[in-house]
Protein backbone atom coordinates (compact mmCIF):
# COMPACT_ATOMS: atom_id res chain seq x y z
CA UNK A 1 0.00 0.00 0.00
CA UNK A 2 1.32 3.73 -0.29
CA UNK A 3 3.50 4.92 2.15
CA UNK A 4 4.13 8.52 0.84
CA UNK A 5 2.31 11.27 -1.35
CA UNK A 6 3.90 10.11 -4.46
CA UNK A 7 3.01 6.25 -4.18
CA UNK A 8 -0.61 7.59 -3.34
CA UNK A 9 -0.12 9.53 -6.82
CA UNK A 10 0.22 6.55 -8.44
CA UNK A 11 -2.00 3.70 -7.05
CA UNK A 12 -4.57 6.42 -7.71
CA UNK A 13 -3.29 6.38 -11.02
CA UNK A 14 -2.86 2.79 -12.12
CA UNK A 15 -6.77 1.79 -9.56
CA UNK A 16 -8.65 4.52 -11.37
CA UNK A 17 -7.49 3.55 -14.84
CA UNK A 18 -8.48 -0.60 -14.19
CA UNK A 19 -11.88 0.53 -12.25
CA UNK A 20 -13.03 2.56 -15.12
CA UNK A 21 -12.12 0.91 -18.02
CA UNK A 22 -13.81 -2.57 -16.43
CA UNK A 23 -16.45 -0.37 -15.43
CA UNK A 24 -17.05 1.55 -18.91
CA UNK A 25 -16.98 -2.20 -20.36
CA UNK A 26 -19.11 -3.11 -18.51
CA UNK A 27 -21.71 -0.86 -19.50
CA UNK A 28 -21.22 -0.98 -22.69
CA UNK A 29 -21.88 -4.59 -22.92
CA UNK A 30 -25.31 -3.61 -20.18
CA UNK A 31 -26.17 -1.30 -23.33
CA UNK A 32 -25.68 -3.45 -26.66
CA UNK A 33 -26.96 -6.44 -24.84
CA UNK A 34 -23.98 -8.66 -24.62
CA UNK A 35 -20.25 -8.51 -24.39
CA UNK A 36 -18.35 -8.63 -27.55
CA UNK A 37 -14.53 -8.04 -28.81
CA UNK A 38 -15.12 -4.49 -29.87
CA UNK A 39 -16.48 -3.26 -26.70
CA UNK A 40 -12.83 -3.59 -25.87
CA UNK A 41 -11.91 -0.76 -28.02
CA UNK A 42 -15.03 1.61 -27.58
CA UNK A 43 -14.81 1.64 -24.07
CA UNK A 44 -11.33 4.23 -24.62
CA UNK A 45 -13.60 6.72 -26.16
CA UNK A 46 -15.46 6.84 -22.62
CA UNK A 47 -12.07 6.43 -20.75
CA UNK A 48 -10.70 10.00 -22.43
CA UNK A 49 -13.46 11.65 -20.03
CA UNK A 50 -14.13 9.14 -17.09
CA UNK A 51 -10.36 8.25 -16.07
CA UNK A 52 -9.54 11.92 -15.38
CA UNK A 53 -13.15 12.86 -13.62
CA UNK A 54 -12.27 9.63 -11.69
CA UNK A 55 -8.68 10.66 -10.56
CA UNK A 56 -9.56 14.20 -9.42
CA UNK A 57 -13.05 12.65 -7.64
CA UNK A 58 -10.98 10.43 -6.20
CA UNK A 59 -8.04 12.58 -5.32
CA UNK A 60 -10.05 15.42 -4.08
CA UNK A 61 -13.24 14.05 -1.80
CA UNK A 62 -12.97 10.08 -2.47
CA UNK A 63 -10.04 9.26 -0.37
CA UNK A 64 -11.03 11.26 2.88
CA UNK A 65 -14.90 10.15 2.88
CA UNK A 66 -13.50 6.56 2.17
CA UNK A 67 -10.83 6.61 5.10
CA UNK A 68 -13.27 8.40 7.46
CA UNK A 69 -15.79 5.43 6.81
CA UNK A 70 -13.64 2.94 7.10
CA UNK A 71 -12.14 4.15 10.50
CA UNK A 72 -15.42 4.14 12.07
CA UNK A 73 -15.91 0.45 11.32
CA UNK A 74 -12.07 -0.82 12.02
CA UNK A 75 -11.69 -2.91 15.27
CA UNK A 76 -9.21 -3.97 17.07
CA UNK A 77 -10.21 -7.67 15.55
CA UNK A 78 -9.88 -6.25 12.09
CA UNK A 79 -5.49 -5.66 12.77
CA UNK A 80 -4.69 -8.13 10.36
CA UNK A 81 -4.30 -6.22 7.18
CA UNK A 82 -6.56 -8.33 4.76
CA UNK A 83 -9.58 -7.10 6.66
CA UNK A 84 -8.25 -3.28 6.44
CA UNK A 85 -7.82 -4.00 2.52
CA UNK A 86 -11.25 -5.35 2.29
CA UNK A 87 -12.76 -2.79 4.17
CA UNK A 88 -11.07 0.41 2.70
CA UNK A 89 -11.34 -1.17 -0.79
CA UNK A 90 -15.44 -1.32 -0.22
CA UNK A 91 -15.63 1.79 1.25
CA UNK A 92 -13.92 3.47 -2.19
CA UNK A 93 -16.59 1.36 -3.97
CA UNK A 94 -19.43 2.67 -1.69
CA UNK A 95 -18.37 6.50 -1.94
CA UNK A 96 -16.93 6.33 -5.82
CA UNK A 97 -19.98 4.08 -7.10
CA UNK A 98 -22.97 6.51 -6.87
CA UNK A 99 -20.60 9.85 -7.46
CA UNK A 100 -19.00 8.17 -10.99
CA UNK A 101 -22.59 7.03 -12.00
CA UNK A 102 -24.22 10.62 -11.56
CA UNK A 103 -21.47 11.26 -13.91
CA UNK A 104 -22.14 8.65 -16.35
CA UNK A 105 -25.68 9.43 -16.25
CA UNK A 106 -25.30 13.29 -16.94
CA UNK A 107 -22.55 12.47 -19.71
CA UNK A 108 -23.84 9.99 -22.07
CA UNK A 109 -27.22 8.58 -21.15
CA UNK A 110 -29.10 11.50 -21.87
CA UNK A 111 -31.79 10.91 -18.55
CA UNK A 112 -33.94 14.30 -19.02
CA UNK A 113 -36.08 15.01 -15.98
CA UNK A 114 -35.57 11.27 -14.89
CA UNK A 115 -32.33 11.64 -13.38
CA UNK A 116 -32.71 10.36 -9.72
CA UNK A 117 -34.35 7.03 -11.43
CA UNK A 118 -31.60 6.94 -14.52
CA UNK A 119 -28.99 7.58 -12.14
CA UNK A 120 -30.38 4.84 -8.95
CA UNK A 121 -30.66 2.56 -11.40
CA UNK A 122 -27.37 2.81 -12.99
CA UNK A 123 -25.71 2.55 -9.41
CA UNK A 124 -28.07 -0.67 -8.92
CA UNK A 125 -26.41 -2.22 -11.79
CA UNK A 126 -22.67 -0.76 -11.30
CA UNK A 127 -22.66 -1.20 -7.29
CA UNK A 128 -22.03 -5.29 -7.67
CA UNK A 129 -19.68 -5.53 -10.48
CA UNK A 130 -17.90 -2.21 -8.99
CA UNK A 131 -17.80 -4.30 -5.58
CA UNK A 132 -16.80 -7.66 -6.82
CA UNK A 133 -14.24 -6.41 -9.57
CA UNK A 134 -12.68 -4.34 -6.88
CA UNK A 135 -12.26 -6.95 -4.40
CA UNK A 136 -11.58 -10.08 -6.65
CA UNK A 137 -10.30 -8.37 -9.70
CA UNK A 138 -8.75 -5.14 -10.03
CA UNK A 139 -7.96 -4.26 -6.54
CA UNK A 140 -5.34 -7.62 -6.34
CA UNK A 141 -3.92 -6.71 -9.91
CA UNK A 142 -3.23 -3.49 -8.90
CA UNK A 143 -1.67 -4.53 -5.75
CA UNK A 144 0.19 -6.59 -7.52
CA UNK A 145 1.61 -4.18 -10.29
CA UNK A 146 2.42 -1.51 -7.32
CA UNK A 147 4.08 -3.98 -4.91
CA UNK A 148 6.22 -4.49 -8.27
CA UNK A 149 7.22 -1.34 -9.01
CA UNK A 150 7.78 -0.51 -5.09
CA UNK A 151 9.47 -3.72 -4.28
CA UNK A 152 11.91 -2.30 -2.60
CA UNK A 153 9.57 -0.33 -0.12
CA UNK A 154 7.54 -3.08 0.58
CA UNK A 155 10.84 -4.71 1.29
CA UNK A 156 11.59 -1.87 3.89
CA UNK A 157 8.26 -1.77 5.52
CA UNK A 158 7.86 -5.20 6.00
CA UNK A 159 11.70 -5.68 7.52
Amino acid sequence: MPRNKFQTIIFTLLMTFFMVYVMICYNIAIQLGSMKNEIFLMAFHEMIIMWPAAILIEMLIGERITMKLAKRVITPVMEHSIFIVLLISAMTVCVMCPVMSLLAVILFKSPGTEIIAVWLNTVVFNFPMALLSQIFFVGPFVRLIFGTIFKKDVEKAVV
